[in-house]
């Protein structure tokens, strides 16, 4: 390495998983090409790299919030780029970085065009603050992990519905200063049998009854599968005062689901027929779920004008899981016609299927864990991620406002 080429992480090399770092190399050559890479391996331990062609300016200074990328994994201004653009060297590989206790660790360098390295730095990113607690719990019908931010509180309560599991959300939104409880939808072995409610309904009382919860409404947060479940709670159990739905669909999928002994919901199926390989390998599966408006299909729609709670919903535009943004205009639709002025809704142009807290790895396909084949989920890498930015902000904006929730209690 050079001794006078250095590179610096902004304004610290150790920071929240979803918070930006500025990247800048200083004691280059005036003008001097080189090439900034990335690097991080995953929890299964799938290597992820990316790289970009910068050119110095006149000090022989490269500061990623101002210089343009020449080539690469991404052109043009990109603040976070090379953390936004590292792809594994095998197709079709969503990064895995789930553990709450373990930072995201990216391992940043300059290298000469010869390939010599200059200088490099790592990036820490941690999913949990300093003073958050992890407790698994396990009770009555549940099990998931809870996190409490620092302090007495009372703090708002969320219902984190994963479809499978993942704590990523839980950790970061208790570091921001709320109680949440991480709940897997599907756990081992999947059960297309039957879906008990009730199951739910224990992990809402357990937080409406926990003794640092400012009030009695919970909120929940929720994506994909885990969005029809969070409907439906908010349908069918008292308490639930907010709920995130973000590209789920406006019926109960897959899964009969009863509630105190009955069936509430038929399952809205899918028609393996209608899916369509790609050159890639992946399949593109949006047609495969049934048309839940049809009249043999409605049985499935969650009646969500029954909800007193509040609804955000988020739909991306590109989302190739299934129509997202259909099902939203449907439900919005639906409120309308009964007078009901308890939601608002968002969408983004250019977004894919999985929208996650904001500057992770963009992933185009991934195994699917319901289908187990991999599939296309959509998006244009640079507008994905700026839909991430927004909507993790959004999302806090909302539950707070839902929540009861004192702002000197979150940051």
């Amino acid at each position: 390495m050079s001794a006078q080429v250095r590179m610096r992480l902004l304004p610290s090399a150790r920071c929240l998983f979803d918070e930006p770092v500025q990247v800048k190399v200083v004691g280059l050559r005036s003008r001097q090409v080189v090439t900034m890479r990335a690097r991080s391996t995953d929890e299964r331990g799938v290597l992820f790299n990316s790289s970009a062609i910068y050119r110095a300016d006149d000090s022989g200074e490269i500061d990623l919030e101002r210089d343009a990328s020449l080539c690469g994994s991404y052109v043009g201004v990109e603040p976070m780029g090379l953390l936004r653009s590292l792809k594994p060297d095998a197709l079709h590989k969503y990064f895995f970085k789930n553990r709450a206790l373990e930072p995201f660790m990216v391992n940043f360098s300059v290298h000469e065009e010869e390939g010599r390295m200059l200088a490099k730095a790592t990036n820490e990113r941690f999913l949990m603050g300093d003073g958050v607690r992890r407790v698994p719990v396990k009770e009555g019908n549940f099990q998931g992990v809870l996190f409490t931010p620092p302090g007495d509180g009372p703090f708002p309560a969320v219902l984190d519905l994963n479809t499978f599991k993942s704590e990523k959300r839980a950790s970061l939104l208790a570091t921001r200063g709320f109680i949440v409880l991480a709940l897997t939808v599907f756990i081992g072995k999947l059960n297309l049998e039957r879906m008990n409610l009730d199951d739910y309904e224990e992990a809402v009382k357990f937080l409406q009854n926990h003794p640092k919860v400012n009030s009695k409404g919970v909120g929940i947060l929720s994506r994909s599968k885990g969005s029809d479940v969070a409907l439906s709670l908010a349908a069918f159990v008292p308490g639930v005062e907010a709920v995130v739905w973000i590209n789920g669909c406006n019926a109960n999928v897959g899964v009969p689901l009863y509630y105190k002994g009955r069936q509430i919901l038929t399952p809205l199926m899918l028609d393996f027929n209608k899916v369509i390989p790609t050159d890639s390998g992946a399949y593109f599966i949006k047609q495969v779920v049934e048309n839940p408006l049809a009249e043999e299909h409605k049985s499935s729609i969650v009646p969500i004008e029954r909800a007193n709670g509040n609804f955000l919903f988020v739909a991306s535009e590109d989302d190739l899981n299934w129509d997202s943004k259909g099902y939203l205009d449907d439900m919005v639709g639906r409120l309308k016609r009964h007078g009901k002025k308890n939601f608002e809704s968002v969408t983004y142009p250019g977004a894919g299927h999985l929208l996650e807290p904001p500057y992770g790895p963009y992933c185009p396909s991934a195994l699917h864990g319901m289908l187990r084949f991999p599939v296309v989920w959509g998006g244009k890498p640079r507008a994905h991620a700026a839909a991430e930015v927004h909507l993790w902000t959004k999302i806090q904006d909302f539950l707070k406002a839902h929540l009861s929730c004192n702002s000197a209690q979150t940051k």
